[in-house]
């Protein structure tokens, strides 16, 4: 399957991987799987490395001629997804929608602007609002190759809102946006050095035999940090509710 970009733009590719037992499915074989797709390949042609910042990349090498896409992965909701663009830097998170206590983790952690916006959204979609929010930190700092390290959960966000992608506040050149997810999931993705095309492709078959078998890279399923005695530590996670 061959992926051309969307009305010659540049364009962010999306995959949703579903795994088998409840389990998300490889981050390493969807990310061949989804290459494949958009350099007209086979899976078993490339080669996945990982690099710091929850960053990842993809290439190809003919011997001949040797081509590298970036991408980001991440996981939630059961759900892995995976994120390709050709034209540099990407990244993605993916949150399950629930209930949280929206204002109090945003009065701690967020730009006041955020919060204001936060506040006076209706209270019954207040922790969606939270959550899309959430999500494009998270994608920014990936795409950035900072994660939430440097301030990542206090760098403001644009109003999320129906459309493309949208510029980061006091951020030069990059840009974020929620293309629309299935069923309860909440999706960003953010792009640097220029709005960007986003595509959801579709939730990703198992792939075949023909891929070789690796080992998953993460078991995180959500980024939301836990407040532990004043301060929230990263290596402790939300595991489905706070």
């Amino acid at each position: 399957m061959n992926l051309s970009p969307v009305s010659g733009r540049d364009t962010v590719y999306v995959w949703i991987g579903r795994g088998s037992g409840g389990q998300p499915v490889s981050a390493e074989r969807l990310l061949r799987q989804a290459a494949a797709g958009v350099l007209d390949c086979p899976a078993a042609d490339l080669v996945v490395t990982h690099r710091p910042g929850a960053a990842a990349q993809v290439t190809r090498d003919t011997g001949r001629s040797r081509v590298t896409v970036p991408a980001s992965v991440s996981r939630g909701g059961g759900v892995t997804v995976v994120a390709l663009r050709t034209g540099g830097p990407v990244g993605v998170d993916v949150e399950q929608c629930r209930q949280l206590p929206a204002l109090g983790l945003a009065r701690r952690w967020f730009d006041p602007a955020e919060v204001a916006w936060l506040a006076a959204r209706p209270e019954a979609g207040r922790s969606r609002d939270f959550l899309r929010l959430w999500t494009a930190k998270e994608a920014v700092g990936k795409a950035l190759g900072l994660g939430l390290r440097a301030g990542g959960p206090g760098r403001r966000m644009p109003v999320p809102g129906p459309g493309g992608m949208r510029p980061v506040p006091a951020v030069a050149d990059v840009w974020v946006g929620h293309p629309h997810c299935p069923g309860t999931l909440l999706l960003a993705v953010a792009a640097v050095g220029g709005e960007a095309e986003m595509v959801v492709v579709g939730e990703a078959e198992q792939p075949g035999h023909d891929v070789p078998a690796v080992r998953s890279v993460s078991t995180e399923r959500t980024s939301l940090p836990v407040v532990v005695r004043g301060s929230w530590s990263s290596s402790r996670r939300v595991r489905g509710r706070l």
